[in-house]
């Protein structure tokens, strides 16, 4: 038994250190100090929902603000919202929000921009009290602003990876 777990500790310090040797960085391990996304500045149209994702942005790329950004993101916000359930007085229970983003990535230091488009639908219920209804749609925006932003990192670190 005890030359089982031996073998076993072996094994593991032995992939680890191939693993470590070939470069492997998980891909949701911790931002490096040097991370190129850390130093992506990011602008948003002067909205709600812009103000909303750019926050999402920044905490997804982790941003390092006292560093000087090598890129400029810019992204423009398009939503739309249409009604699914009704009720027998035909007014909605539920409404599918649809939000396009459409992203540009310019080199601070000039070159050649990256771009690209990212849509993600959310639902949410609606209700008789007008403050749990605005509430409702601000939780939806709010939810199809992280995963905007989540979508749109992963752009971002396939188009940084590529360069």
């Amino acid at each position: 038994m005890r030359g089982a777990a031996a073998f076993a500790a072996l094994t593991v310090l032995g992939a680890s250190l191939a693993v470590s040797a070939c470069g492997f960085t998980p891909i949701y391990a911790e931002p490096a100090r040097g991370s190129s996304l850390r130093r992506i500045a990011v602008s948003t149209q002067d909205d709600r929902l812009g103000y909303r994702l750019r926050e999402q942005l920044e905490d997804a790329l982790a941003w390092d603000q006292s560093a000087t950004p090598l890129y400029r993101l810019t992204t423009q916000v398009e939503q739309s919202r249409r009604s699914l359930g009704r009720r027998i007085d035909d007014t909605a229970t539920r409404y599918e929000l649809t939000v396009k983003a459409a992203w540009t990535l310019t080199p601070a230091a000039g070159g050649t921009p990256v771009t690209g488009v990212e849509t993600v639908t959310t639902t949410y219920a609606t209700a008789d009290q007008p403050y749990a209804a605005i509430a409702a749609q601000q939780d939806g925006e709010e939810r199809a602003a992280a995963e905007l932003a989540r979508l749109i990192r992963l752009d971002l670190m396939q188009a940084l990876s590529n360069r």
